[in-house]
Order: structure tokens, then C-alpha cells, then sequence
């Protein structure tokens, strides 16, 4: 990154540049410091001590290079939906069935591999902002620069990022909106299965989830719904559903397998977050995909009532903001 040092800035030294106005961590201003040529003014290396001047050129080599890349993460020409993009951040439309990162028994077929071919050329940092399960589908972002990661995580820790999903329940929950708030953690006996805990228990992590009935199929007794997890657990709309006796269609861990669809119905719909550069939010929607809409008669009415919803659920996440009823939010999904 290189600037040039404006009235505005100058009288500032180069650490108060980039931790006060503009988000660098003090891990990445560390790794700057011990990066051969990583602060230079005018071309000459020097400290964070630096105290800048108007016209000043300091340039940052905070650019990902080789060996910040995973070895294992092998480019992959893959179809995958790109809906937001710029040199700070890329959103996808993930699909179903497709992984995020690569882990066992799916080393070439994940976003990431995706991501690595489309940004050949130069060293690539899979650097996802939100992570969604492999049957999940929709919108998920990533950040493509270390400072972009940086201060995205920070929007996250703040609730400044919001998401909502289209879910079709088995059945109906006893209100049309609510929230569901239960603890949740760990199973003993599995790393990847969750259950609800008591508050008192240890390892418990307060979870809560709004939620909005769109739709009851008459003739199924299935619902669609609008989940606005307020906390951010591994797997919590699917097992805070399956708690209150409404698991998700097609959820095989937390509730029975479905014949009409080959994966629980969970779809990342709404995904708006503040742009790490732009000084702008960006919202971003996808559509119902056809296998979900396939479980209801009339999908068309679900997805008409989404956006009505969403502002309300909208309306609802001030609130719980402005009030600091947000609970711990130290895992992110």
C-alpha cells in the first residue's frame, strides 16, 4: 500500500496513522516493523515513530507474499456465483454441498480452491469473514487483504455485521416471531454435534436467535422462516430449532433425514456489512435456490414476505445493540 501524507495527516506518527485512523492491529503493525522494507517514507526506512509530513510517500509492503499461502490450497476452476467484489472483499453465493476451506475427503472442491483460481497469478489468503456449513447455501464473504480481515473481524465483534436466513422447518413453531434463547455448546462424544446446556454448566455459551414465521404449508406442516442469529455458534439456528421441536427439513444431525431434500433447507439470504474501506454498507440478497423452494407449494409468498421481515428483524437488532443485550459473541459462523 503506498499513500500520499495529506494536510490532514501530517503531525501524526506512523503509528498513530495506522492504529487510531486506519485499523491496523498491533499484530499486523508488528509484522510490518519485522517485514524487511516494510515502512519506508520516501523510499527511506523508517520507525512508527515516524512523525509524518504533508507530501510525505509512505509506503507499506503489507501485500500477501508467498509464504503466506497455504501449500494445500490448490486453485480449482469451479463454477461459483461472485455477487459483491473489490480489491477489500469478495461475497459468494455458495451452493450447496460445496465446503468452505478444504479439510479431509474435500482437498478440490471448496470456495476456497475457487477463490485461489480466480485470484491466481499473485499469492492468494483464503480469509473467510463468515463460514457456512457445507449444506448450507448462500451468501458468504470473504476479505482479500490483511487489513480488510482486520477490521471486518471488528464489525463482527461489534454486531455491525447482519445475517439472515430462509429456513423450512418440519413444522410450525407455537408463535409466528420470537426468539429462542439457549445456551449451547460442545457434545462430549463428537466434534462436529452441538447441544443445548443449562446457563450453569460449563463449557455453555449463551446463543440467541430471532425469528419470523413467512409461511405454513397447508398441506405439508412445513413453515419457512426468517432466522436472525444475534450470536454467531456453530450450528445454532439448526440445533436452536430442533430444541423447541421444530428441526429443519433435511437435518440428519439434529433432527431426520427428508426424502424431498438431500440436506437440511438453511439458506444464507440477507448478508449487510460495513465496508472495511468505502466508508459505506453493503447489503447484499439471494435468492430462494430450487430445492428449498421445492419443499413449500407456494415458495413465492415466503420469499414476498422475507423483506418485510428482514426490516423488522432489522429494527429488533438496534435495539438489542442499543440496550447491550448482545451476549458474549466470541464464536463466529
Amino acid at each position: 500500500m503506498t499513500l500520499t501524507v495529506t494536510e490532514k495527516e501530517s503531525g501524526k506518527t506512523i503509528r498513530e496513522l495506522l492504529r487510531k485512523d486506519m485499523g491496523y492491529s498491533s499484530g499486523m503493525l508488528k509484522k510490518l516493523k519485522f517485514t524487511e522494507g516494510g515502512i519506508t517514507v520516501n523510499g527511506g526506512f523508517v520507525t512508527v515513530r515516524y512523525e509524518l509530513k504533508e507530501g510525505d510517500v509512505l509506503r507499506l509492503a503489507d501485500e500477501d507474499r508467498p509464504e503466506d499461502t497455504c501449500p494445500y490450497m490448490i486453485p480449482v476452476d469451479l463454477p461459483l456465483k461472485i455477487v459483491y467484489e473489490d480489491a477489500d472483499v469478495t461475497a459468494v453465493d455458495k451452493p450447496p454441498a460445496m465446503p468452505a476451506h478444504p479439510s479431509h475427503g474435500h482437498r478440490l472442491d471448496t470456495v476456497a480452491n475457487a477463490l485461489a483460481y480466480r485470484y491466481r497469478g499473485a499469492p492468494y489468503v483464503f480469509r473467510p469473514v463468515n463460514r457456512l456449513d457445507c449444506d448450507t447455501s448462500g451468501l458468504m464473504l470473504t476479505a482479500n487483504t490483511r487489513l480488510a480481515a482486520s477490521l471486518m473481524y471488528r464489525s463482527m465483534v461489534a454486531g455491525d455485521i447482519v445475517k439472515m436466513y430462509l429456513a423450512v422447518l418440519s413444522k410450525a413453531p407455537e408463535t409466528a416471531e420470537g426468539a429462542i434463547d439457549l445456551p449451547m455448546g460442545r457434545c462430549d462424544d463428537s466434534i462436529i454435534k452441538r447441544r443445548i446446556y443449562s446457563p450453569e454448566e460449563p463449557g455453555a455459551k449463551s446463543a440467541l436467535t430471532l425469528y419470523t414465521v413467512l409461511y405454513t404449508d397447508s398441506q405439508s406442516g412445513r413453515c419457512a422462516v426468517l432466522a436472525a442469529p444475534v450470536t454467531g455458534r456453530t450450528h445454532q439456528i439448526r440445533l436452536h430449532f430442533a430444541a423447541v421441536g421444530c428441526p429443519l427439513c433435511g437435518d440428519s444431525l439434529y433432527g431426520s433425514p427428508d426424502m424431498a431434500i438431500g440436506r437440511q433447507a438453511l439458506h444464507a439470504a440477507y448478508l449487510s456489512f460495513p465496508h472495511p474501506a468505502k466508508k459505506e454498507r453493503i447489503t447484499l440478497t439471494s435468492p430462494l435456490p430450487e430445492d428449498i423452494a421445492s419443499l413449500l407449494s407456494d415458495p413465492y409468498e415466503a420469499a414476498a414476505r422475507f423483506e418485510t421481515a428482514a426490516e423488522r428483524t432489522l429494527e429488533k437488532l438496534k435495539l438489542i445493540k442499543q440496550q447491550n443485550l448482545v451476549p458474549s459473541n466470541d464464536n463466529f459462523r
